[in-house]
Formats: structure tokens, sequence, C-alpha cells
């Protein structure tokens, strides 16, 4: 065999099969740097005595911001506000987001046209919404009080009005996100076995004894799916609420993440706004860990192991 027919070794940068493993946890071991350094900030500010308009007063104080919680009515106001909006809009969006994937579970070139507009408000960004609904919602010119006028509501305030401040950012939360779990339940819906339908079909069953007994018991997984993410983004919320109130009127609309900011940018205490996000986050931590349990002992229960 000649010199030209032996193949030439390929050169260039080579791991070690050692190395490997490393090399490639290595991006997520960036990522979790990049949350832990902020998280663990924050939770140092939480600690101390800070505002940014006194620095030379800086100083620990050890828990201080959290005792002051238990007295504060505004701290006990915003964790009301706060729950009460992610009770309403994730409960009405799960109900009304179950009913048009009902409406559009059968597969169709119509309904799969509905389900893909229906996603149109999904693929606007929350602050963008809010503006448009505050011009739609606008009692001199707004598309929805002239509609609101004709069957009788004159001068409707929308959300400059207290009574009617939160029914107004919840409306606009159901736009958004309602889609969101409309097309989670309608995959859902499209994925469960024909069999028990069909079965139940052959015997006379009635439609709403299947949607009790067989269809919601299957769809059950996908509906505690679709509400932990719901969940954990309305005690979140902050932007559709900022863009149309700034938390206001008063503070009918300062959940946590309004009231953070305000703290921040408004009153410069830095050592407040941080408890109340770490606030936040417990809050989150446990009813994602509640969701997740619940979510795990379904699917042990559905495979028999409980």
């Amino acid at each position: 065999m000649s010199d030209a027919a032996v193949p030439a070794k390929r050169k260039g940068f080579r791991i070690s099969p050692g190395a490997l493993p490393y090399v490639l946890s290595l991006p997520a071991l960036l990522v979790c740097i990049g949350i832990l350094v902020p998280f663990f900030t924050a939770v140092a500010y939480s600690l101390q005595r800070y505002r940014l308009s006194q620095p030379w007063a800086r100083r620990w104080n050890w828990g201080e911001n959290y005792w002051n919680f238990l007295s504060d009515s505004s701290f006990w106001n915003t964790l009301k506000v706060s729950l009460t909006y992610a009770i309403l809009t994730v409960g009405l969006e799960l109900v009304l987001g179950l009913c048009i994937a009902l409406l559009l579970q059968k597969r169709t070139r119509f309904n799969n046209f509905v389900s893909i507009m229906l996603l149109m408000p999904l693929m606007t960004a929350p602050a963008l919404a809010s503006l448009m609904w505050k011009l739609m919602t606008n009692p001199g010119f707004g598309i929805l009080s002239y509609f609101a006028s004709l069957i009788g509501f004159e001068d409707f305030r929308w959300a400059s009005d207290p009574s009617t401040a939160m029914l107004t950012v919840v409306l606009v939360d159901m736009w958004v996100y309602t889609p969101f779990i409309m097309i989670l339940l309608l995959a859902g819906l499209r994925s469960l076995p024909k069999q028990p339908f069909e079965a139940a079909a052959l015997d006379g069953v009635p439609r709403l004894f299947v949607f009790w007994r067989i269809t919601l018991p299957m769809l059950t997984p996908y509906l505690l799916t679709a509400t932990l993410f719901r969940v954990i983004e309305s005690v979140q919320q902050f932007d559709i609420i900022y863009a149309m109130t700034q938390g206001g009127p008063g503070d009918k609309l300062t959940v946590f993440q309004v009231e953070a900011y305000l703290n921040f940018f408004q009153s410069t205490n830095v050592g407040r706004s941080a408890a109340l996000l770490m606030i936040l986050w417990v809050i989150t931590y446990v009813l994602s860990m509640i969701f997740i349990k619940q979510w795990l002992k379904l699917r042990e229960r559905q495979r028999g192991e409980i």
C-alpha cells in the first residue's frame, strides 16, 4: 500500500471522555450562577436597612423588614390583592379556556383555524395589550366605554374607579392568557383515548355524565399543569397592572411586584423591596410544591401505584 493511500490523521481540538460530562454541564452551571447570584444578593438586601437616598445609613437589621410587615396594613393589603387577583384570573381563565377547548375539540378545518386565531392575544406583549385596553376603556373615546353606554352604563370609569379597577385588569388578563389554557386543554382533549367515549356512546350515557365521570378525570393532569403555570404567573403579575393603573387607584391593585417596584424606585427603600420579593418567592415556591405534589399523586393513582 502506498503512502498516499494511508488516511491522514485528523487534527483539531479533542475533549477527553472524562472531561466531557463537565463540559456539557458548563452551560447549566453558568445559568445556575446567573440565577443564584441575584437571588442571594436580594436575600442580603432584605436583611438590611438600605435606602438609595441614604447610602451612608446602610446597615444590617437582621430581619427587621420582615417583622415590620406583621404590623403593616399596606403589606396585608398587598397580600390580599395579590391572592384575590390570582384566584379570580386563574379560576375564570380555567372555566373559559375549558369551555372553548370543548367547543373546538372536534378536528375540523374551521376549528383548527379558530384555535389558531384565538392564539393572537397570547402573541401580544402583556404591557402592549394593557395599553390597548387602556385606550379602549377610556371614558372619553374608548370603544368599550361606548358599548357600555349603549347598555345603560353611562360614564363607566373602568380602571379609574376603585370599585371596577380589579374587574378591568382581570378582563385584560383573561384576554391575554385564556388562549394559553385553551390550547393546552385542547391538546389534552384531543389526546384522550377514544375507547371510553365510544363505549359510553353505545350505552347511551348522557353527555353531562360523560363529562363529569370520564372527560374531566382524564383531563385533570392537564388542568393541574395549566393551573400551576397560571398561578405562578398571576401571583407575580406586574406588567398588566402597572401599565393599566400603576397599582391604583389608591392601593386597590398594589400586588407584590408593583409594591416592590414602587418601594425601590419611588421610595428608594431597597431593603423593604427585597423583603417583599423574598416573601413573593416563598409564596410561589409553596404553591408550586403543592401543585407538583398533587400532580405526582395523580400520576401514581393513574398507574395504580396508590
